[in-house]
């Protein structure tokens, strides 16, 4: 299989808004990319190329959940047959070089006074918001200073997975990702110019894919190129020379990627199984309970005999062996290419740190779940537009602005349907009045006591609609918890030092990818 990665920018460096040649409409006879007839346009697309760190994962039927015995008696994470989408997923971590990345970014478009986006000191919220919490790393009887200072920006600790990062913000860097991914493609393209910070003038706002998809003028700015002449920053795309307006480039083009986003609880489960190696026709050759072959936390190959397959903690007291003869060579996490690759090429899929992924956090999830990309989670939302129709001026960050869609509003037709009636979904069937044993009682129908009827619990319960699951186990845990099928949560504006992130994109058109 051709590796993905190295051939993202080269397919990107070749693309071309097509093709002057003149094909037809099988279905009408008329011309595409026609101006005389009509000019509907049709580009030439092969297939998605991934983004920059992804690896494909093909899907297909998943058995979730417990592969082993409940020892642990928490009967949160029962079996259920389910059929994931083909998807893509980092291959590793995402690093502590990766984040920082991330966080220069925010400090040299919000922080910095010389850049064309600060508007004052209070941008520098921003960046604290986005910082990781080094404090994760204190104890009260253990003396950790070091890591609290030196994890997240030492070069010693590049390659090693951020943590103390929450999944509010493990969202937010997938956002951002998916800005500047896109970004770089159409400036590849040559639909964007390359222009420094300084240079632009009159941009009130980052690049968002979000907004240039729908027309924002922001991105229709001027700079100043080494000649001294005034230059557009965006190159419109045209169909014929003659054409002198031209037009953003949009999803029909098929160049800008979908979004980077956590993965979902049955996609990181599937792709930590990585059963692609193990298939005979359409049975399992061998049965697994880790992301490897086997029952034995130890390679078995000649090669390796008797090393360690993740980094864990073997017993009490007991993170890394003896000196001299290190188990798994980490005391704390490992870098994240550390070990040995499931069979999709992904690192660390057990051990090392655990990962949020998307869903909202049920311990009965698995009953009532699709059996079709199975997700609990769903907030539906659509773009906010004025009384005349135009949507609504962007938010001070530059994001578009988005509304919860309304049974009420007229422009959403939720009346006419049958497959959702409101924007929050994340109670379906577990939660709202109308799975409540009161469901026909109108008296108890009050909003605000809906949950607590159902759920027949306190208000401070640890279970709620902010808390969020992670996967898989880390430096901290004991062997029960390298498992796939295994799950925990947390609410999702918390953090710890045992806990890091990966991004995944969907894969768009047929489930098999480059061969």
């Amino acid at each position: 299989m051709i590796n993905k990665n190295t051939i993202f920018f080269t397919v990107l460096s070749v693309f071309i808004i097509s093709s002057c040649s003149k094909q037809h409409s099988t279905s009408t006879g008329w011309n595409y990319n026609d101006r005389k007839q009509g000019g509907f346009e049709k580009q030439d697309f092969v297939e998605q190329v991934p983004g920059p760190g992804l690896v494909f994962i093909e899907g297909g039927r998943l058995t979730m959940g417990r592969v082993e015995e409940d020892v642990m008696y928490e009967w949160n994470n029962i079996s259920k047959t389910v059929t994931v989408s083909s998807f893509y997923i980092d291959e590793t971590e995402v690093r502590n070089i990766d984040y920082l990345e991330y966080l220069d970014w925010i400090k040299r478009h919000y922080v910095n006074e010389n850049s064309p986006f600060f508007t004052g000191t209070q941008r520098l919220e921003i960046y604290n918001n986005a910082l990781p919490d080094t404090l994760v790393w204190r104890d009260k009887l253990g003396e950790n200073e070091t890591f609290l200072n030196n994890y997240l920006r030492h070069p010693a600790y590049r390659e090693y997975p951020v943590v103390g990062v929450s999944w509010e913000q493990a969202n937010d860097y997938c956002v951002w990702r998916t800005d500047r991914v896109n970004e770089r493609i159409l400036i590849n393209a040559g639909i964007l110019l390359e222009v420094t910070d300084e240079d632009r003038l009159g941009v009130e706002y980052p690049f968002t894919t979000d907004g240039y998809l729908h027309g924002s003028e922001d991105y229709v700015a001027l700079f100043v190129d080494p000649d001294g002449k005034m230059k557009k920053k965006i190159r419109n795309i045209k169909l014929e020379k003659t054409d002198d307006e031209g037009r953003y480039s949009n999803l029909e083009d098929g160049i800008l990627l979908p979004n980077y986003r956590l993965p979902t609880e049955a996609e990181w489960e599937h792709a930590a199984l990585g059963y692609i190696g193990n298939n005979v026709g359409e049975n399992h050759e061998q049965r697994k309970i880790y992301p490897w072959n086997g029952s034995s936390l130890r390679n078995n190959t000649k090669k390796n005999q008797g090393q360690i397959m993740a980094n864990f903690k073997r017993g009490r007291g007991d993170n890394m062996g003896v000196a001299g003869s290190l188990n798994d060579d980490a005391d704390i996490t490992a870098p994240v290419r550390s070990y040995w690759p499931n069979d999709y090429g992904l690192y660390n899929m057990a051990g090392n740190v655990s990962e949020w992924v998307m869903d909202v956090y049920r311990p009965m999830t698995l009953e009532d779940a699709n059996e079709f990309r199975s997700f609990r989670g769903n907030v539906y939302e659509t773009y906010a537009k004025d009384a005349e129709g135009f949507y609504v001026d962007k938010d001070s960050l530059g994001k578009m602005v988005m509304r919860p869609v309304d049974i009420k509003n007229p422009e959403d037709e939720l009346e006419k349907r049958r497959n959702y009636k409101k924007s929050q979904n994340i109670d379906f069937l577990d939660g709202d009045f109308s799975s409540s044993v009161y469901f026909d009682d109108p008296g108890k129908a009050d909003p605000s006591k809906a949950s607590k009827i159902m759920y027949e619990t306190s208000k401070h319960s640890l279970q709620s609609n902010r808390t969020r699951v992670y996967k898989g186990g880390n430096w901290k845990d004991r062997v029960y918890w390298m498992a796939p099928g295994t799950r925990r949560f947390l609410d999702e504006d918390q953090d710890q030092d045992n806990i890091g992130f990966r991004c995944a994109m969907h894969r768009v058109g047929k489930p098999t990818g480059w061969e």
